[in-house]
């Protein structure tokens, strides 16, 4: 049964949880506590380094996560290859190491497998997920629930973004922060939505038609690039690639000409201030460049979508808000259902 046979509109679940997430980010910010008491047991066992285990958005969110470590606490950091230990069985050791386990179900053979293995051999296991009674939270030895509430859209929204900050809380308490900078994140997320409306409008008219897509950002925001990469894909059925801005220049922007968009993610600070030979390098290629971040008014760009400014950590909870109503949009204009896209469950189990 198609969501017009049923009587259910396109694209309305994802739309109505785009929307709920300013009162959730506030809500999780109220709950900090909770969090940081998974911080102090953190803190108390200080890791030789962290290893984040995630798949499909989860794994954009890992890969935030990845940067947070690194610059804010300063421990090296890697993303986990599951398949090491599901198909080839290796048993590393990983006595006082972080394994950070990503996952919106909570519910995925592989990372559980992953969990599983990395506690025997060692290290210290947290899950973050959306569902508290999941296998993965019980193999865990610690457990963040991200606290986004039943999420009907296949594609995430608002588990994506509860699951940053999440990760952000977490990080940023076991340093000893007191979650200062994301105090009124609720707040910044309505107007981060309700200030790109007209913009979003005018892009979905621009890109409509669009077949090849390349995403990008620096930094923190690279982890927004791969996420509204997916997005797109998943939603409106485009070819889209994300590339960090320094790897575009390696190679891939030899392919890119004036049938090419790029999605380029731009927000202040250091990230977003690489970009500009990125941005450059593209627009004297032809591409048709639309920006978004809280620095999108500073470069080159056919069309503009400008968030609020936040300290740079926290920006890619703010500037994936605009890509996925960006993302609904696009579906909606060329014909599909955001909410069911083709082939594709809300959960995925591999291993």
């Amino acid at each position: 049964m198609t969501s017009r046979d049923s009587g259910q509109r396109p694209g309305q679940h994802m739309s109505a949880e785009v929307a709920q997430q300013p009162d959730m980010l506030a809500g999780l910010v109220d709950r900090r506590g909770d969090i940081a008491e998974v911080a102090r047991s953190i803190a108390a066992r200080p890791p030789r380094f962290a290893l984040l285990a995630a798949r499909g958005s989860s794994d954009h969110a890992a890969l935030y996560a990845k940067y947070l470590i690194e610059v804010l606490l300063g421990l090296p950091t890697g993303l986990v290859s599951p398949s090491t230990s599901t198909l080839y069985g290796a048993k590393p050791d990983l006595r006082d190491v972080l394994l950070i386990s990503v996952s919106q179900s909570g519910g995925s053979p592989d990372l559980l497998e992953v969990t599983e293995a990395a506690r025997r051999q060692g290290a210290l296991t947290v899950s973050v997920s959306n569902t508290p009674s999941s296998p993965l939270h019980s193999a865990a030895e610690l457990a963040v629930d991200i606290g986004a509430g039943p999420e009907n859209a296949v594609a995430a929204t608002k588990t994506y973004t509860s699951t940053l900050l999440a990760l952000y809380l977490l990080i940023d308490a076991v340093r000893g922060g007191e979650g200062a900078h994301v105090a009124s994140i609720g707040e910044q997320a309505q107007r981060a939505l309700d200030s790109t409306e007209d913009a979003v409008a005018r892009a979905v008219d621009r890109y409509r038609f669009v077949e090849r897509v390349i995403t990008t950002g620096r930094g923190y925001s690279y982890a927004s690039a791969a996420e509204s990469a997916l997005k797109l894909a998943e939603t409106s059925y485009l070819a889209a690639r994300a590339y960090s801005g320094a790897d575009l220049l390696h190679g891939p922007v030899a392919a890119i000409d004036e049938d090419t968009a790029v999605l380029a993610v731009t927000s202040a600070g250091k990230g977003g201030a690489a970009m500009h030979d990125v941005l450059d390098a593209v627009t004297g290629r032809g591409a048709d460049v639309l920006a978004v971040g809280s620095a999108a008014g500073k470069v080159p760009a056919a069309v503009r979508i400008e968030v609020p400014e936040t300290t740079e950590e926290v920006a890619p909870i703010l500037e994936i808000l605009p890509i996925q109503r960006l993302a609904l949009g696009l579906a909606l204009a060329r014909g599909g259902d955001p909410d069911r896209p083709r082939g594709l469950q809300k959960v995925t189990r591999t291993r």
